[in-house]
């Protein structure tokens, strides 16, 4: 087993673990991130009806002419998923990290969102 399997099949465990837990409702969605080597993606998914609410990407025709490293993409990406879910009506989330770790380009989403005006 290559050291790449051995770090996929460590973060779905963990992914595993706190999906376990975390569940979003229509009330309360849950915020899913998931991040690529170039690139960051986050989607408020109602777990219940099995429905995404919101998706943001930096990907997105917003950040074509863009420039930054990857935590400023994160921080841009943070700040319009909490616009979009205020227009969609949604003031609380559940934060699923996805098996990544509370750290760098994750935690700089987070806190966007949260200085936003989303609350979890």
């Amino acid at each position: 087993m290559g050291a790449k399997n051995k770090k996929v099949i460590r973060r779905s465990k963990i992914k595993q673990r706190i999906r376990k837990i975390v569940n979003g409702t229509p009330e309360r969605p849950r915020m899913t991130v998931f991040r690529s080597n170039k690139q960051i993606y986050v989607q408020l998914i109602d777990d219940l009806n099995g429905v995404t609410l919101a998706s943001v990407s930096s990907r997105d025709k917003k950040f074509e002419n863009e420039k930054g490293n990857k935590r400023d993409q994160a921080t841009k990406v943070g700040n319009l998923i909490a616009e979009k879910a205020k227009q969609a009506g949604i003031e609380t989330v559940v934060f699923d990290r996805n098996g990544y770790l509370y750290h760098g380009r994750v935690k700089s989403l987070a806190e966007a969102a949260r200085k936003g005006g989303l609350k979890f």
